[in-house]
């Protein structure tokens, strides 16, 4: 059906119209010549088709008879198996071939181990060949057998620890080897130096070429430890020069000798050491330094002065009996807390000689060399720090205790400067000796134990006995204080400059100890551990040990509240310069309410005179002071005297502005608008006010610019009742300042008066009795 659609649509397609049919017989043709060539396709299929099928057949009878094969080897083996299963000969063979086998095994291990100890003996026949002409050729031999112990030490602990014996034997013979080829460069060149009669040479003439090449051929055997050893070592032929020094030092100080006992390490033992050094230095540089350079200068230990300068070396071969020394006389005077202070002082100096004479950094060329002092410490630091704390400690109750600890040192400081007492001079200078002791100290935790435990400690201390001193002080002067009772002698030493002079020491010793602290914040050694505690605190996680054992909050509260903060503000005395801030303050307040009170008093006569308003016989004769006026100009003048002396310019000023303007308050209430003046009576008033203006001035130039307001008053209430010709009266200005505010300040302003307002003009005015209605 549907090729006879394909055909009709053929046709269809071929045969659209009557022309078409012209060419049936070539279309005809055409289709004729397709079939044939469909025709011919579908042949070639047919036989591919076929030789494809048989291909099949012929692979599937081949796979059938291999897998007949197959199965019959396998049934052929099965046979095989049960016949084994079921005989015990196998067993018995391997049961008789068992012992055999071990044997040959333990043969097989017997010769490997057999010709590595031979390899082992001929690396060390062939280092040993080569000394002591020649040490680098000696290296090379040497470092394979130090490689191949070295593999060994590896391979065993991979294998449980097997072939002890071989392990331990390799690397004992390593190290003998070692230990010869360091003993025959040794001898040769201890012969050298021993024919040279080292150490009898002139220490500035030259050492000879044979000395010169034994020197170096040491050097050369010993380059690869220098090279790759983890911390500092000696040099070799160095210690073969120290060691003569070394059996003298014995002599001098590890003997029965006097120059032993403990208490000569500072006048004999540091001094020999530091004098051997100094001998030798020129020699050494002079003669060895050349061989030192070209042997490590282009190496990566150049920069290691322990490596470089033979001087370096010379102290680095030396610094073990100095320090086998230490630790013999700590032990020997162990308990003796005294002895160790004195001793780490001048350990410390020591260090520093060695440091600063002979550029040593001990092969640490950033931080520097530690010195012995910080070995010594790393076990005895909380026994130094103990000793140094309760000695200071009891320096510091006898400071206190002296007689005249509570007096002002006058001659501290020269006129116009705050004078602490003796004892708040004494302490500073105390805490400054404490400085001295561990500002050598290396250790960062250290320095803050000493700052914190012993400085900040006799700070806190001082503080509370200046705090109760001011305490002492109000609960005396103040009402509710005599309520609970104050007794004559504390009355007593009040009186007369007693309260100022209380103050004054109050004042002076913490102005002196700010003053201080702030100068030690500036000082490099408290700037640099500032820095150190801020770097500390801000990179540590861990708050909890700051340094020293003690955390974050506990530094925080004893030094700055600044520490660990990102800016840059704060000192390490922050806390205890606030505290001692605070009582030169109070204290100062109450200086200037103890001279109002002292005023008050002595003035209390002077403003109850009832005389202002008597009329002089002859107002033209110069007046007199007022008798009334003579205690309290005494008084002013002794307390200026004695504060002069005590406080500095700046507080003296401020203390007597805040006293003075007080009187000035009085003088006005109690007196200007208290009583009537006649014209006597205020010439008398003026006149008692230029004497306390001239006391005044005397002391603190333009001091009296405090009762300017009161001396204009007085220029006001002293106008004449009648004035010659240009000049101002009474009645006119009267007349004229209650007229209105504007023609009073005109009045103000022609009389030069710039410290009156019109409203004051006119209550002064009204005090003179003409104007009394």
């Amino acid at each position: 059906m549907d090729s006879d659609i394909r055909v009709e649509d053929y046709l269809d397609d071929k045969l659209q119209s009557t022309t078409d049919f012209e060419h049936l017989d070539t279309l005809l043709s055409s289709v004729e010549l397709q079939r044939r060539q469909l025709q011919s396709q579908l042949d070639d299929a047919t036989r591919e088709l076929d030789d494809a099928r048989r291909s099949a057949a012929d692979r599937h009878a081949d796979l059938a008879a291999q897998l007949d094969e197959f199965q019959a080897l396998q049934a052929s083996i099965d046979v095989r198996l049960q016949i084994v299963a079921a005989s015990d000969a196998p067993d018995e063979a391997i049961r008789r071939l068992e012992l055999p086998m071990k044997q040959l095994h333990k043969v097989d291990l017997a010769h490997r181990y057999l010709v590595l100890l031979q390899d082992v003996e001929r690396l060390r026949q062939a280092a040993r060949s080569h000394l002591p002409g020649d040490p680098k050729a000696a290296l090379e031999p040497y470092t394979q057998l130090k490689q191949l112990s070295l593999r060994l030490t590896e391979l065993q602990h991979q294998a449980d620890g097997a072939a002890v014996h071989l392990v331990t034997h390799v690397g004992s013979v390593a190290e003998r080897l070692w230990d010869e080829m360091e003993k025959t460069m040794w001898d040769e060149l201890e012969a050298v130096l021993a024919r040279r009669g080292w150490p009898a040479v002139d220490p500035g003439s030259a050492v000879d070429e044979e000395w010169l090449q034994c020197f170096e051929k040491l050097v050369d055997l010993q380059a690869p430890e220098v090279l790759y050893a983890p911390r500092p070592v000696t040099l070799l032929p160095v210690d073969v020069m120290a060691q003569i020094f070394v059996k003298e030092f014995r002599f001098h100080f590890m003997s029965a000798k006097a120059t032993s006992s403990p208490q000569a390490m500072g006048a004999h033992c540091f001094p020999w050491f530091l004098a051997l050094m100094e001998k030798w230095e020129d020699f050494l540089r002079d003669n060895f330094g050349p061989v030192l350079a070209a042997k490590f200068g282009e190496t990566a230990v150049s920069h290691k002065m322990v490596y470089m300068d033979p001087v370096c070396a010379f102290i680095t071969s030396m610094l073990p009996i100095m320090r086998e020394k230490i630790t013999f006389t700590i032990s020997e005077t162990a308990g003796d807390t005294a002895f160790l202070s004195s001793l780490l002082v001048q350990l410390l100096a020591f260090d520093d000689r060695i440091r600063s004479t002979f550029t040593y950094d001990g092969g640490n060329t950033e931080e520097g060399w530690d010195g012995l002092t910080s070995e010594v410490l790393s076990k005895h630091f909380r026994v130094w720090l103990e000793a140094e704390k309760k000695f200071a400690l009891e320096r510091y109750q006898a400071i206190m205790a002296a007689p005249d600890a509570r007096t002002i040192d006058y001659d501290f400081a020269g006129p116009g400067k705050t004078k602490p007492t003796f004892a708040a001079a004494r302490v500073t200078d105390l805490l400054r000796s404490v400085t001295a002791q561990y500002e050598r100290v290396r250790r960062f935790s250290h320095k803050l134990r000493f700052l914190i435990d012993i400085q900040l400690t006799i700070l806190d201390d001082y503080h509370d006995q200046l705090r109760g001193t001011l305490e002492a002080y109000l609960s005396i002067t103040s009402t509710v204080g005599r309520a609970f009772g104050v007794t004559k002698e504390q009355l007593a030493a009040l009186e007369g400059t007693g309260a100022l002079e209380t103050l004054c020491k109050v004042y002076g010793s913490a102005d002196h100890i700010v003053n201080t602290l702030k100068d030690w914040s500036n000082e490099e050694f408290f700037v640099t551990l500032w820095e150190q505690l801020q770097t500390r605190a801000k990179g540590r996680e861990d708050q909890s040990n700051l340094a020293g054992g003690m955390s974050y909050d506990q530094v925080k509260g004893r030094t700055s509240s600044a520490v660990g903060n990102e800016d840059d503000g704060g000192v390490l005395f922050d806390e205890t310069i606030a505290a001692y801030s605070q009582r030169r303050k109070r204290a100062e307040e109450f200086l200037s309410e103890a001279l109002v009170v002292s005023h008050r008093k002595a003035f209390k006569a002077y403003l109850h005179r009832p005389q202002w308003s008597t009329i002089a016989d002859d107002a033209a004769v110069d007046l007199a002071v007022t008798a009334e006026l003579d205690e309290p100009l005494r008084i002013l003048k002794r307390d200026l005297d004695f504060l002069s002396r005590a406080l500095g310019t700046a507080v003296f000023r401020r203390v007597w502005r805040e006293a003075l303007e007080k009187l000035h308050s009085t003088l006005w209430s109690d007196v200007l608008m208290s009583h009537k003046f006649t014209a006597s009576g205020a010439a008398q008033f003026r006149r008692d006010l230029h004497a306390i203006a001239a006391l005044v001035e005397s002391h603190i130039p333009d001091g009296s610019s405090s009762l300017g307001s009161l001396s204009d008053a007085l220029g006001l209430l002293n106008l004449p009742v009648g004035a010659q010709e240009g000049a101002m009266s009474l009645k006119h200005a009267t007349d004229r300042v209650f007229t209105d505010n504007a023609e009073a300040k005109k009045v103000l302003d022609e009389l030069e008066i710039d410290s009156l307002t019109p409203a004051n003009a006119r209550q002064i005015l009204q005090r003179r009795v003409e104007n009394a209605e």
